[in-house]
């Protein structure tokens, strides 16, 4: 397990930006789709870049601690979106 970690550590930004595309479109650059467990690695592999990389609020996953008092403020919503559209059963 260090070995495939110190191999995450040791990818090159281009490799990241390469994987995180990857990810992204579910499919390599030549098209071919990716495995479920190539998702998986390259997830991983993602994660660790991005924590010996990036700082806390850029990296994959990140959720300020903000959000835990957005509920608390009043929304500003139209809440005509949530009213049934006519013709509409609900």
């Amino acid at each position: 397990m260090d070995t495939f970690i110190q191999m995450l550590r040791n990818i090159s930004p281009e490799v990241y930006e390469s994987l995180k595309t990857a990810v992204e479109l579910g499919k390599w650059a030549d098209g071919r789709k990716l495995t479920q467990e190539q998702k998986e690695l390259c997830l991983q592999a993602i994660i660790a870049w991005e924590m010996d990389n990036l700082p806390e609020e850029e990296r994959t996953g990140y959720i300020a601690q903000s959000c835990k008092n957005a509920s608390k403020a009043p929304a500003n919503l139209d809440e005509s979106l949530f009213s049934a559209a006519k013709g509409t059963l609900h």
